[in-house]
Protein backbone atom coordinates (compact mmCIF):
# COMPACT_ATOMS: atom_id res chain seq x y z
CA UNK A 1 0.00 0.00 0.00
CA UNK A 2 1.63 3.27 -0.91
CA UNK A 3 1.21 6.13 1.45
CA UNK A 4 -1.14 8.39 -0.27
CA UNK A 5 -3.71 5.09 -0.91
CA UNK A 6 -5.95 4.58 2.49
CA UNK A 7 -8.13 1.23 2.23
CA UNK A 8 -10.69 0.04 4.89
CA UNK A 9 -13.43 -2.44 5.22
CA UNK A 10 -17.07 -1.52 6.19
CA UNK A 11 -19.88 -3.72 6.84
CA UNK A 12 -23.59 -3.52 7.66
CA UNK A 13 -25.80 -6.40 8.10
CA UNK A 14 -25.29 -8.80 5.05
CA UNK A 15 -23.21 -5.84 3.10
CA UNK A 16 -19.41 -5.31 2.26
CA UNK A 17 -17.76 -2.40 1.28
CA UNK A 18 -14.48 -1.94 0.15
CA UNK A 19 -13.60 1.75 0.52
CA UNK A 20 -9.96 2.88 -1.13
CA UNK A 21 -8.98 6.57 -0.55
CA UNK A 22 -6.70 8.88 -2.32
CA UNK A 23 -6.06 12.75 -1.95
CA UNK A 24 -8.23 14.53 -4.03
CA UNK A 25 -11.07 16.82 -5.13
CA UNK A 26 -13.84 14.92 -3.43
CA UNK A 27 -15.15 12.64 -6.49
CA UNK A 28 -16.98 9.77 -5.13
CA UNK A 29 -17.12 6.49 -7.17
CA UNK A 30 -19.15 3.59 -6.24
CA UNK A 31 -19.19 -0.08 -8.80
CA UNK A 32 -17.96 2.43 -10.88
CA UNK A 33 -20.66 4.80 -11.07
CA UNK A 34 -21.14 8.32 -9.23
CA UNK A 35 -22.75 8.50 -5.66
CA UNK A 36 -25.82 10.11 -6.89
CA UNK A 37 -26.25 7.39 -9.97
CA UNK A 38 -26.16 4.39 -7.14
CA UNK A 39 -28.09 5.52 -4.54
CA UNK A 40 -30.70 8.12 -5.94
CA UNK A 41 -32.22 8.76 -2.26
CA UNK A 42 -31.25 11.81 -0.67
CA UNK A 43 -31.37 10.13 2.51
CA UNK A 44 -28.53 7.56 1.75
CA UNK A 45 -26.10 10.09 0.30
CA UNK A 46 -26.68 11.89 2.86
CA UNK A 47 -25.66 9.18 5.46
CA UNK A 48 -22.25 8.35 3.33
CA UNK A 49 -21.18 12.07 3.69
CA UNK A 50 -21.81 11.84 7.36
CA UNK A 51 -18.21 11.04 8.19
CA UNK A 52 -16.75 13.14 5.75
CA UNK A 53 -19.04 16.19 7.00
CA UNK A 54 -17.71 15.68 10.31
CA UNK A 55 -14.30 15.40 9.50
CA UNK A 56 -14.52 18.63 7.28
CA UNK A 57 -12.41 16.34 4.61
CA UNK A 58 -15.78 16.95 1.92
CA UNK A 59 -13.22 17.40 -1.47
CA UNK A 60 -9.51 16.40 0.08
CA UNK A 61 -10.00 12.78 -1.09
CA UNK A 62 -11.01 10.80 -3.87
CA UNK A 63 -13.50 8.04 -2.81
CA UNK A 64 -13.65 4.72 -5.05
CA UNK A 65 -15.75 1.61 -3.30
CA UNK A 66 -16.86 -1.61 -4.30
CA UNK A 67 -19.63 -3.04 -2.45
CA UNK A 68 -21.97 -5.82 -2.93
CA UNK A 69 -24.90 -8.15 -0.61
CA UNK A 70 -27.44 -6.94 0.89
CA UNK A 71 -29.85 -4.33 -0.24
CA UNK A 72 -29.90 -0.12 -0.54
CA UNK A 73 -29.89 1.14 2.83
CA UNK A 74 -27.36 -1.54 4.38
CA UNK A 75 -25.20 -0.95 1.41
CA UNK A 76 -25.12 3.04 2.01
CA UNK A 77 -24.64 2.14 5.69
CA UNK A 78 -21.49 -0.37 4.80
CA UNK A 79 -20.27 2.53 2.68
CA UNK A 80 -20.35 4.92 5.84
CA UNK A 81 -18.63 2.47 8.11
CA UNK A 82 -15.79 1.93 5.39
CA UNK A 83 -15.48 5.44 4.81
CA UNK A 84 -15.21 6.28 8.74
CA UNK A 85 -12.22 3.39 8.72
CA UNK A 86 -10.89 4.72 5.85
CA UNK A 87 -10.74 8.39 7.39
CA UNK A 88 -9.26 6.80 10.96
CA UNK A 89 -6.14 5.24 8.54
CA UNK A 90 -5.51 8.70 6.75
CA UNK A 91 -5.88 10.77 9.71
CA UNK A 92 -5.33 9.03 13.37
CA UNK A 93 -6.09 12.22 14.85
CA UNK A 94 -9.44 12.11 13.80
CA UNK A 95 -10.23 9.41 15.45
CA UNK A 96 -11.93 10.43 19.05
CA UNK A 97 -14.52 12.57 16.90
CA UNK A 98 -15.72 9.79 14.75
CA UNK A 99 -15.75 7.39 17.16
CA UNK A 100 -18.28 9.65 19.43
CA UNK A 101 -20.27 9.82 16.67
CA UNK A 102 -20.13 5.96 16.90
CA UNK A 103 -19.62 5.75 12.61
CA UNK A 104 -16.59 3.42 13.77
CA UNK A 105 -19.11 0.79 15.48
CA UNK A 106 -20.62 -1.79 13.09
CA UNK A 107 -24.50 -1.67 12.99
CA UNK A 108 -24.42 -5.94 13.58
CA UNK A 109 -28.33 -6.08 13.43
CA UNK A 110 -29.43 -8.75 10.76
CA UNK A 111 -32.30 -11.35 9.87
CA UNK A 112 -32.47 -13.95 12.24
CA UNK A 113 -31.63 -17.10 10.27
CA UNK A 114 -34.69 -19.65 9.85
CA UNK A 115 -34.18 -22.90 12.57
CA UNK A 116 -34.21 -26.01 11.17
CA UNK A 117 -37.68 -27.91 11.73
CA UNK A 118 -39.80 -24.64 12.29
CA UNK A 119 -41.52 -22.48 9.45
CA UNK A 120 -39.56 -19.14 10.49
CA UNK A 121 -37.27 -17.54 12.38
CA UNK A 122 -39.51 -16.51 15.25
CA UNK A 123 -42.27 -18.93 14.34
CA UNK A 124 -43.43 -22.30 15.82
CA UNK A 125 -45.80 -24.78 15.17
CA UNK A 126 -49.18 -24.19 16.64
CA UNK A 127 -49.42 -26.00 20.12
CA UNK A 128 -52.27 -28.59 20.38
CA UNK A 129 -53.73 -29.91 23.03
CA UNK A 130 -55.65 -32.77 22.14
Amino acid sequence: MTKDLFYATGKRKTAVARVWMRPGSGQITINKRSMDQYFPRECDRMLIMEPMKLADTTSNFDINVNVKGGGISGQAGAVRHGISKALVVAEPELRDVIRKQGFLTRDSRMKERKKYGQPGARARFQYSKR
